[in-house]
């Protein structure tokens, strides 16, 4: 069939159609647009608008062709796209009746259609792959409840945890990663189907049919609207860069924590490399290369919104530039998805030597200056001036945590308010012991193993809860 002989009296030049075409990435909608003609064409023949016959007729060729594959289909550039292909197969099959197929409906609703079914699939793909993280993420942190490491602020040594209630921060922010393309998913989940070109159409179309043949929410309730609006990819490439941003931040920790100066963890061998020259080199590649394609989301995303920028309604052909960048957003989201998750769950932990960091570098000094607090009602900030003093004199004098005594406290408290503290012996090795200070935070959010495995229970309940939506 050729579109142009009505309205056109010469072909595009080969340099124009293969730079117009968009049959390079409508790969990704070809199945959906099948899906598309088939309820199209089976609510037009319900509604009486074609003979049910010919209705039929074209209902069983576009099975043939889903049964078949898009490698039937003749993808040469001067086609222009996949529903122009779509539609010559039919006509091939049955002869000019297929042109009813094509009632009612034009290729603007048509591919903002298309567009969201597969999405509405490839977000469902995502999110079922991050509960799977989480719940990987849960299983592992069972596990290290009561391994001590040092967390850090600034990059610099701050107050000690445990492994548990680091990989559950993980967890929550893959949840929220997971909350957010649940809300999008509402957006997706809006028919275009039945807008036409941009003002519906006068024949008498059931929208409802089509809506729930393609399983979607509901219909669009603006025309103009429906063809032209391409924010809900926006939106999802939005929702896929935070939660490439959560994985980059695994990453970067991964490839810090694998050091020799951390030393906390070794990734397994299966997301390493060597080097082509030094024989000794163990090098995290797989967390290196997901923390890059990070920037490819982000890339990605700008690209979008500037196609998007101050176009007019209704559709205009720049729409077109910006699916290649959704499904290269989508895939590699998806690869780095699960690549992240395979190399974190397979690490293995230095216990040791998180308890040996933990124990350095006074990360235990703010829960002395509590105990200040508590035992002598002393304001905050004159406890937390005697305690770093006690840093610094320690630090000078080259002493460890565990070797501050009452006395040395009784001196510096001296110096600075004139008076001793007389604090109790016990109180201060309790205090300045890793594991005792991890002990005592018992508030929600906190990294005692009471509070961590609440965190835990409550997230597995919430698993459930999702996981079971998936399943109906």
């Amino acid at each position: 069939m050729n579109l142009r002989a009505g309205r056109l009296g010469k072909k595009m030049t080969e340099k124009a159609a293969d730079f117009t075409s968009s049959l390079e990435f409508d790969k990704y909608i070809f199945e959906a647009d099948v899906d598309l003609n088939i309820a199209h064409t089976t609510m037009l023949k319900q509604e009486k608008i074609i003979d049910s016959s010919i209705a039929d007729n074209i209902i069983t060729v576009l099975k043939k062709l889903k049964i078949e594959g898009i490698e039937s289909l003749n993808l040469d550039p001067s086609v222009e796209d996949i529903h122009m292909a779509v539609e010559n197969y039919v006509t091939d099959q049955i002869g000019e009746e297929a042109g009813f197929m094509h009632t009612a409906k034009s290729r603007n609703d048509q591919v903002a259609t298309d567009l969201r079914i597969v999405l509405k699939v490839k977000i469902r793909e995502i999110q079922r792959d991050i509960l799977d993280f989480i719940q990987g993420i849960i299983e592992m942190a069972q596990e290290h409840t009561k391994t001590v490491i040092i967390g850090y602020t600034h990059l610099q040594h701050a107050q000690p945890t445990t492994f548990a209630h680091h990989l559950m921060a993980y967890a929550q922010s893959l949840k929220r990663d997971y909350e957010r393309l649940d809300d999008t998913y509402n957006r997706v989940n809006l028919n275009p189907l039945g807008s036409a070109a941009m003002t519906t159409t006068s024949f008498p179309i059931n929208r409802e049919i089509t809506t729930e043949i393609l399983g979607f929410d509901s219909y669009m309730e603006n025309s103009m609207d429906a063809v032209c609006s391409r924010d809900f990819i926006a939106e999802t490439v939005f929702d896929l860069s935070l939660m490439v941003t959560s994985l980059g931040k695994i990453c970067e920790e991964m490839v810090l924590w694998s050091t020799h100066e951390f030393n906390l963890i070794e990734i397994s061998d299966e997301f390493s490399s060597t080097s082509s020259i030094m024989p000794q080199k163990k090098n995290p590649d797989v967390a290196e290369i997901s923390r890059g394609k990070t920037g490819v989301l982000y890339g990605e995303l700008m690209t979008i919104l500037t196609i998007l920028k101050a176009i007019p309604y209704t559709y205009n052909r720049d729409l077109q530039e910006i699916t290649p960048h959704l499904w290269n957003s989508v895939e590699t989201a998806h690869a780095m998805l699960d690549i992240v998750k395979d190399m974190l769950l397979t690490i293995k932990i230095n216990s040791d030597r998180g308890l040996e960091l933990a124990r350095a570098n006074f990360a235990t000094a703010t829960d002395l200056a509590d105990v200040i607090v508590r035992e002598k009602n002393m304001p905050f900030r004159i406890a937390h001036k005697i305690v770093g003093r006690m840093v610094t004199d320690a630090i000078d004098l080259n002493l460890k945590a565990e070797d501050i005594d009452s006395k040395f406290l009784d001196n510096i408290c001296m110096d600075l308010t004139g008076k001793k503290l007389d604090i109790d012996e016990d109180l201060i090795k309790k205090s300045l012991n890793p594991l005792e200070n991890v002990k005592m935070r018992k508030v929600p959010g906190g990294p005692s193993p009471e509070m961590v495995n609440m965190a835990i229970e409550n997230l597995n309940e919430y698993l459930k809860t999702e996981i079971n939506k998936f399943n109906l």
